[in-house]
């Protein structure tokens, strides 16, 4: 486990300190990680490595507030992902989660050439590109869930939002991803 980790647990206490080299041996350990945590939610490299750099610097300025609870990589990450969502939340054409109103009713809709794709044959560049393309909230709920690993009730509270309409959000999330996939396939198919 992470946290138990004597290197990592004595890095911290010298970074407490105001220890620059330690401070820079965490980062070099987790800048990658939190980087792409920070663009995967951000979709934007210049924005994605300013966000990772101010969690950074706000991570060792409230070292202090590190109990040790959980690994310190899911404390940093958190901070990424809250700076993250506070940075979409100030771009003009992000969708304000306090101030979207979901539909409950789930789409009874199906999408017959998504049920005829072969997801496990896609390459992993080809669903990243098409969850990519996806409207920043739909990204954002399903980098959350299938990449970071975060609980439907996890995503609600990170996001603002109740708990059902996180499920929808989720399920209309995959539906567009699903439809994206499909289009690349048929394109790809229409190729051959």
């Amino acid at each position: 486990m992470e946290g138990k980790d004597p290197h990592i647990d004595t890095l911290l206490e010298k970074c407490k300190q105001n220890d620059r080299t330690a401070q820079f041996e965490l980062y070099r350990r987790y800048y990658k990680a939190m980087y792409n945590t920070a663009y995967r939610i951000l979709n934007d490299a210049f924005e994605a490595e300013d966000v990772m750099q101010e969690a950074f610097l706000n991570a060792f300025e409230k070292l202090d507030m590190y109990r040790g609870e959980v690994a310190f990589g899911g404390w940093l990450k958190k901070i990424v992902i809250n700076r993250s969502l506070t940075q979409l939340k100030k771009r003009k054409e992000s969708v304000r989660f306090d101030q979207v109103a979901y539909k409950v009713e789930e789409s009874a809709e199906t999408d017959s050439a998504a049920d005829e794709i072969n997801y496990r044959e896609m390459r992993t560049t080809e669903v990243m590109e098409a969850l990519q393309s996806l409207k920043d909230n739909y990204r954002l709920v399903l980098t959350l869930s299938l990449i970071e690993g975060y609980d439907n009730e996890e995503i609600a509270q990170i996001m603002q939002i109740s708990h059902q309409n996180c499920r929808t959000m989720i399920s209309r999330a995959k539906n567009s991803l699903r439809k994206k996939l499909a289009q690349k396939n048929e394109l790809k198919t229409d190729a051959l």
